[in-house]
């Protein structure tokens, strides 16, 4: 039964997170504590997608500092799994660090980082550049890893 649910909650997830972006409803909060039901569910399902929306949501527009923790957990546990846009925000997260709970660590926020730029997540790229041209986050500078990340920067 275990295995079905983590199997569906992608598609649950899908389904919460279209009544969420739609109008229906708008200012229900019936509604919102229905989807944000919706979507811890799915999030402690594993379901990738419900990790980085629930986590972004909580942690960016939580009541307290235990749910903004709380959301940049589930915002590494996406990350792990591989979501660009989560590894992104992990990056910045360990190199600012955040409460007790997240320490500064520049291993960690070049490492999220780096998975998050070889994705193609434009930020992260332009991240990964300035960390080779000035030297941070313990790189040292190096001028042909500049020129790798700028030859992956998205052209606008």
């Amino acid at each position: 039964m275990r295995a079905l649910i983590k199997l569906l909650a992608p598609s649950i997830f899908s389904l919460a997170f279209f009544v969420f972006r739609s109008s229906l409803f708008q200012k229900s909060p019936r509604k919102h504590q229905w989807i944000m039901r919706v979507f811890r569910f799915t999030a402690d399902n594993d379901s990738c997608k419900a990790l980085s929306v629930y986590g972004h949501l909580l942690h960016f527009r939580g009541e307290d500092v235990q749910n903004r923790i709380q959301g940049a957990i589930y915002i590494q546990r996406a990350a792990d799994k591989g979501d660009m846009k989560s590894q992104y925000q992990m990056g910045k997260v360990y190199e600012m660090g955040y409460e007790s709970y997240f320490s500064v660590s520049n291993e960690k926020s070049f490492h999220y980082y780096r998975l998050a730029a070889s994705q193609g997540h434009s930020l992260a790229i332009s991240r990964m550049i300035k960390v080779y041209k000035e030297g941070q986050l313990g790189e040292k500078a190096n001028a042909d890893e500049v020129k790798h990340w700028q030859s992956l920067q998205p052209v606008l």
